[in-house]
């Protein structure tokens, strides 16, 4: 299996062995959800119903949620694994780190803290630089949107960004020279519902 995985990993580019990257998988599956969890058992009563009446399924976990939950930990390790740390975006981009520290204060770059340190998802960089755009985008994502979610969108296809008459993503959208305001207007629209 080791073989297969170390063939699949090389054709995603990514640079991690099979075993550190089963160990990305673990560690996302403890982090993102309980393997069996029953939100009811959070809540006392009153509160579960109240949440009941207003549609939230509290619900134990059902094997057909398996594969999404599979899925959301595989996108999370593959984004944790491809983020780069504060000092080689600071390569990447010519700067010093602590340029790369100020942008994510101010919102101009986007990352997490992992164990204490900055990541931040390779998606927005593009070359030397950043993805064209990007300040108009990260300005009108809203702020309670995690980076999986902002990540998923950015390299998700959208039926509103079209390039030779196929939908594409924002990511090539933007390196296509495309309206950043396009994107994010999409963007502003993260978190609510359809």
């Amino acid at each position: 299996m080791n073989l297969a995985l170390e063939s699949a990993l090389a054709k995603a580019g990514l640079q991690v062995t099979p075993d550190d990257f089963l160990s990305l998988v673990v560690d996302a599956a403890r982090r993102l959800a309980p393997p069996h969890p029953d939100p009811a058992s959070y809540f006392p009563p009153d509160q579960r119903d109240a949440l009941a009446d207003v549609g939230l399924d509290l619900s134990p976990h059902r094997v057909a949620d398996d594969q999404a939950r599979a899925r959301t930990v595989v996108v999370h390790a593959v984004l944790r694994d491809s983020a780069l740390t504060v000092a080689e975006a600071a390569r990447q981009l010519g700067v010093d780190t602590s340029r790369v520290r100020h942008r994510l204060g101010v919102g101009r770059l986007v990352g997490w803290k992992d164990r204490g340190s900055w990541r931040l998802p390779a998606w927005q960089f593009a070359g030397a630089g950043v993805l064209p755009g990007l300040e108009v985008v990260l300005a009108a994502v809203p702020e309670d949107q995690p980076p999986l979610v902002v990540a998923g969108f950015m390299t998700g296809e959208q039926e509103d960004l079209q390039v030779d008459g196929y939908p594409t993503t924002p990511r090539a959208w933007l390196l296509a020279g495309g309206d950043p305001r396009r994107v994010a207007a999409l963007a502003a629209q993260l978190g609510t519902p359809a």
